[in-house]
């Protein structure tokens, strides 16, 4: 999720100022990865820049004046691409993938790696199912989309486990023809 579009879907609500668009971002998507205002005000200084925002006046208050953004048609045209793209995963899966490879070629366990990957998810999974109990609709809706994404990587740990053999005689296999000054396969 990039913040680029956030502030862009936030603007497409209506005009509004740069604490605003700060405050809805951390309520709906931040949790944990709150931004910084210098982070917002950045971000709208480029879109302004690109033509997909662009300051519409000035809102007084107690405080300083603050610039009110509005987003252009440019800017709703890009947020409506950004919406229409599917996001497909792509390369070589997560960190966890490396390291059971890397274990096995440095002759570690590649077991142990996924047990204590295993542990992990199974202990956020627990956090994330008490967490739902609650949260707001927005909450239950990212556990069910994190709880989903680590049912799916602990599938994935128990198909690595029933092949490790095969992989390790597979990377001992490369680590072999490689020390013979053949190419690698």
């Amino acid at each position: 999720m990039t913040v680029p579009m956030a502030i862009l879907a936030f603007l497409d609500s209506g005009p509004t100022h740069g604490f605003v668009l700060k405050r809805r971002y951390d309520e709906l998507l931040g949790h944990g990865r709150e931004l910084k205002y210098g982070q917002v005000y950045s971000t709208l200084a480029r879109l302004e820049r690109d033509g997909l925002a662009g300051g519409v006046g000035l809102e007084h208050g107690d405080g300083a004046d603050r610039k009110v953004y509005a987003i252009t048609p440019a800017g709703a045209s890009e947020l409506d691409t950004w919406l229409g793209s599917p996001h497909v995963p792509s390369g070589r899966p997560s960190e966890l993938f490396t390291k059971v490879v890397l274990a096995l070629v440095a002759g570690r366990s590649a077991d142990s790696v996924l047990d204590i990957q295993r542990r992990a998810y199974l202990a956020r999974m627990r956090e994330l199912t008490a967490a739902r109990r609650d949260g707001d609709v927005v909450d239950r809706l990212a556990a069910d989309y994190e709880i989903a994404h680590l049912e799916a990587d602990l599938r994935w740990i128990e198909l690595a486990g029933t092949r490790l053999e095969t992989l390790a005689q597979e990377v001992r296999g490369s680590a072999a023809t490689t020390n013979d000054g053949e190419e690698p396969r």
